[in-house]
Order: C-alpha cells, then sequence, then structure tokens
C-alpha cells in the first residue's frame, strides 16, 4: 500500500517512524513526503529515502497516486487537507482533533457521505492499554459500579508548533481543542455523552486559554478532567486518572514506573500486566517520549485498511462530536469570562 505522509514535523514524526516498523510486517510503504521546512523533510527522508518531498501537502494529494495519506499538520489545516484527499477517494488518518470549527465539522461529514473512504482520527487515548484497561474494567462491572473518575493531562508550555500555531486559538483552539480534547473524547468513548458540562478556565498573560477544569455528570457518576499548558516551559508531560467504583479504586499516572495501580476494598494492592508496547521517540522535539499507544494506533488503522475491515475505534462521525463537545466548553468558558 502506497501512502503519502503529510506533516513531518513533531507529531508526524511519531507517525512515520511507526510506520516504518509496521512497514517490516505489513505491506506499506510511504512514497511521498510533505512538509513546509526542508529540515523536516530531511528528517524523514532518512526512515523513507526513497519518497518523492513536497512542500505543500495538497499537492501531494493533487499529483500523487497513494492509496492511504496521514494527515499530521497543524490543527488549522486538517479541513482543507481531509476534503481534498476525500475527493480523491484516499483513506486518510487525520490527526486529532479532526477540525476546529462547527462549518468544518459539516464540510468534512458532508463530503465523506459522498466519498466514504476509511478515516481514522487520531484521539490516541482510544489505543492506549492503560485506558483501554479502564473501560473493559468498567464494562464488566469487574469492581463493581463506577462512582467518581478525575482525568488529568498536564504539561508545560507548547513552544515547538511551527510559526508558534499552538498560541493562536483560530489555528490550535486553545487547550481546550488540542491537550483536553484527549480526555473528553475517552470520558464520551467509555461514558457516552454527558449530561452536563460545568467549565471552568484561567489564561495566559495574553488573554488566551491555557487551563480547563471541567466538571461532568454522566447518569450517577461524577468526572472531572483537566487540561493545562503551565506556563513552566520545563514542565513535564504527564497523564492521569483515578477512577473509584464500588469495591476498587483505580490508579494511573504516564510518569509512574507502575503505571496503574489497582486498591480494592479487600485491602490488597494490585499491579495488573497490560499488552503494552514501548518505543522510545528521544529526538521528536515535543512532550511525546513514547511511541508505543501510536504504533498501537497506526497498526488498528493499517489493518483495517488493508484487510478491508470498519473502523470502529475513532472513526470521523465520532471525532467530530468530540470536537463539537469541546466548542461547546470553550464557548461556555467564553461566556463565563
Amino acid at each position: 500500500m502506497r501512502i503519502g505522509f503529510i506533516g513531518c514535523g513533531g507529531m508526524g514524526s511519531t507517525h512515520y517512524k511507526c510506520l516504518k516498523l509496521l512497514s517490516e510486517s505489513h505491506p506499506i510503504e510511504v512514497t511521498a513526503l510533505a512538509d513546509a521546512r526542508e529540515e523536516c523533510l530531511d528528517k524523514a527522508a532518512k526512515f523513507w529515502p526513497n519518497a518523492k518531498r513536497y512542500s505543500d501537502g495538497l499537492d501531494l494529494i493533487r499529483d500523487e497516486d497513494v492509496e492511504t495519506v496521514f494527515i499530521c499538520v497543524p490543527s488549522y489545516l486538517h479541513t482543507d487537507m481531509a476534503l481534498a484527499a476525500m475527493k480523491k477517494n484516499m483513506n486518510i488518518f487525520l490527526e486529532k482533533p479532526a477540525c476546529l470549527k462547527r462549518e468544518e465539522c459539516e464540510l468534512l461529514l458532508k463530503q465523506h457521505k459522498v466519498t466514504p473512504v476509511k478515516v481514522m482520527v487520531g484521539q490516541v487515548v482510544r489505543s492506549m492499554p492503560e485506558y483501554l484497561f479502564l473501560k473493559d474494567v468498567y464494562e464488566k462491572k469487574t469492581y463493581g459500579n463506577l462512582r467518581s473518575i478525575v482525568m488529568q493531562r498536564i504539561s508545560g508550555d507548547v513552544k515547538w508548533g511551527f510559526e508558534d500555531w499552538f498560541h493562536d486559538e483560530n489555528r490550535s483552539g486553545s487547550v481546550i481543542l488540542d491537550l483536553h480534547i484527549h480526555d473528553l473524547d475517552f470520558l464520551r468513548y467509555m461514558l457516552g455523552e454527558p449530561d452536563y458540562a460545568d467549565v471552568h478556565t484561567t489564561k495566559f498573560d495574553s488573554d488566551m486559554i491555557n487551563q480547563v477544569i471541567t466538571n461532568y455528570k454522566f447518569g450517577n457518576i461524577a468526572a472531572m478532567a483537566e487540561g493545562v499548558w503551565h506556563s513552566a516551559t520545563k514542565m513535564p508531560f504527564e497523564a492521569n486518572y483515578r477512577a473509584d467504583f464500588d469495591n476498587a479504586t483505580i490508579r494511573f499516572n504516564s510518569t509512574a514506573t507502575d503505571k496503574i495501580t489497582i486498591y480494592t476494598a479487600s485491602g490488597d494492592k494490585i499491579i495488573p500486566e497490560l499488552d503494552t508496547k514501548e518505543m522510545d521517540n528521544p529526538d521528536s522535539g515535543i512532550n511525546v517520549t513514547d511511541l508505543g499507544a501510536y504504533y498501537l494506533e497506526d497498526e488498528y488503522f493499517i489493518d483495517c485498511v488493508l484487510n478491508e475491515k470498519e473502523n470502529t475505534r475513532a472513526t470521523l462521525h465520532d471525532g467530530i462530536k468530540s470536537v463539537l463537545a469541546a466548542i461547546s466548553e470553550l464557548e461556555k468558558a467564553k461566556a463565563n469570562g
């Protein structure tokens, strides 16, 4: 399968490295690369030396005969690229968020209805074993009913974006659509749609939202999710959750040696064994240091395309639902001042 790869920067590098490893066991090859920065193309070409190079992803989509494209460009460029790829009947891996505006949501869904190619949105948390374990425990009621859950995604300020796009709300959607959307999306994936969301935020000196704390209610389940870009740029990235069930509390922390610990009501402490994959990512320039979940995510999508399977994990329709929910939170934050 011929793949066109668009966006070879920090997040893009995580995916083209995973695809390189996947190519050892799957009949895939990246035959074209696109990025506006020559240095990013140079780095990607070390993994895919025979790929044709483009400075514009739209040119790649127009000129190349590929079956699938990976779109890993800044969020504000997603819609134009995805629409162009759909019109050429290319399967699409689209990094999250799927888009940023309500009108873009409508355009993507309308075009996908006309050209129903395979589209997977890169909501990577849906592929993380630590989160899928929690979803499985919840659905099977292994420890009784879920009573409450607290989720956090903590990061230092994002300084690595091309032309500083993270700090422009029109191009990133703020921390709400860039970072917080991961936990919002997973809560929807596990619990369904919330009955309500109470949103509180703080801002950078520039007046852009850099922290969001949202309290949700899913039936009888209380939930809270926080996403923050700290002004302290050296603050290491951390994702965590604490889920309280009738008969146990499950804690996850991405920085811990034992990432998941189960504390049961009977006094046991359990470290579950998960089917994870660890891959170091030392030179990406971003806060993603482990590629394991991205490998699993890409493997799932490649398998869906090669074997003509339905993508049920992270569809365009569901990715757009999470975008709309995040937009609603952004609008509530602004209305609250």
